[in-house]
């Protein structure tokens, strides 16, 4: 394995619109590839299935930050507010995140979601309803997005003429590219959103509701499960995650099904094959790319390679679901795979949360619109579509046409 870092061109038009060619060669290259990675990170790329998959239940391997070496990623968050920022499930180990993740875990079981059925196919066809008259449409600005934001924000309980600033902050506290954030808009969005969910708590704690929220601030004040801080960086968390990944899960398999013809065919023919095909577009070409970072507790080994502490190793979901070793004809959209499991969502302790939200949000979004909008094309070329830079995957937006009035 060479020990020059490979840097990954996130600035490469080319490189953002199909990324999978490289990822290749890095897989074939060896099972660990040291390469530079968005913001211009250092990092130890696991590039096969069944690495990946044991390395997501590594313990050596932490989720906070604050084990990693480099002090870039500390720099990238809020300069004031990086305990703050830190105080979440996404970025903590046993037994915080058991603790953390117990809280709202009530919220996503498969029953739970299961009632929220009837809410999301509403707000489908509502949002559907708004760009059937024209016969075209930005199917990111006018669908992916508002269906999962309007599906937290009533989930958590926050007002829906407040959705739009707290989208608005999240994406200037998340972007990425070749270049790491302007440490001073990421300032100035995590300003803006601690002061939002600061006066949302004190709102709910006044006038509590029926929802996670309200449920959050009882196990703060009266069952004293989490800190205040801790409670911020949750209600933070949920918002932007609970929209982030599906946006790129609805846009994503929309344009993977128009660049696809025959699978379109076949699913339209077919709609049964529906659930079978959220689970290929997340494998073929998933919403998190490449993948999930971890930080070395101490000196590991992996597939062979040795690891120093500190060093951030990226688990390449991306790479490792084309993996051939563990999915036959990788490189091949196909709705009817079987067995397909995944690291789309990640593995272990940390395992997605909302995929069960995501799973039945992609599910309603797709297969309505392909209902509801008969002759839905691309208005682009394949190669005009805009995609986001490092770290999450999905198009920036996805110009379609249809028959007008369906």
């Amino acid at each position: 394995m060479s020990e020059r870092p490979v840097l990954l061109p996130y600035a490469d038009p080319a490189f953002l619109a199909d990324p999978f060619p490289l990822y290749r060669e890095l897989r074939e290259e060896g099972p660990v590839r040291r390469v530079v990675a968005a913001g211009g990170l250092d990092v130890w790329l696991v590039t096969r299935y069944e690495d990946g998959l044991a390395a997501l239940s590594d313990s050596r391997l932490s989720s906070d930050v604050r084990d990693a070496s480099d002090p870039r990623l500390l720099a990238q968050l809020p300069g004031t507010e990086r305990e703050s920022m830190l105080s979440n499930m996404l970025r903590s180990d046993p037994p915080d995140h058991t603790r953390l993740r117990r809280l709202v875990s009530k919220a996503f079981t498969a029953r739970r979601v299961a009632e929220m059925r009837p809410r999301i196919q509403a707000v489908t066809d509502r949002l559907l309803d708004a760009i059937a008259p024209a016969g075209r449409a930005d199917l990111v600005a006018d669908f992916a997005l508002p269906l999962p934001v309007t599906v937290i924000g009533e989930l958590l309980g926050v007002p829906a003429d407040d959705r739009l600033d707290f989208q608005r902050w999240t994406d200037r506290m998340i972007m990425r590219g070749a270049q790491p954030p302007d440490p001073a808009i990421v300032d100035e969005a995590w300003q803006h959103m601690r002061a939002y969910v600061t006066g949302l708590i004190r709102d709910k704690r006044a006038d509590p509701g029926d929802d996670l929220l309200s449920g959050l601030i009882t196990a703060r004040d009266e069952e004293r499960r989490l800190s205040e801080d801790e409670l911020i960086a949750m209600v933070f968390l949920l918002l932007a995650a609970g929209y982030i990944t599906t946006v790129n899960l609805i846009s994503g398999g929309i344009a993977m099904l128009l660049t696809h013809p025959g699978q379109l065919d076949l699913l339209r023919s077919e709609p049964e094959l529906l659930g079978s095909a959220i689970e290929e577009f997340l494998r073929y070409d998933g919403p998190v790319s490449p993948g999930i970072a971890r930080f070395a507790r101490e000196d590991v080994e992996i597939a062979g390679t040795a690891i120093p502490r500190g060093a951030t190793v990226l688990i390449a979901s991306a790479i490792a679901d084309r993996d051939p070793a563990r999915f036959p004809d990788p490189d091949r959209l196909d709705i009817t795979r079987q067995d397909n499991a995944h690291l789309a969502f990640g593995h272990g302790v940390h395992y997605c949360l909302g995929a069960p939200l995501a799973r039945l949000e992609g599910h309603i979004a797709i297969g309505t619109a392909l209902r509801r909008l008969p002759g839905l094309a691309l208005a682009v070329e394949p190669d005009g579509i805009r995609w986001r830079q490092g770290g999450l995957r999905g198009p920036l937006s996805l110009p379609v046409t249809f028959d007008a009035g369906a």
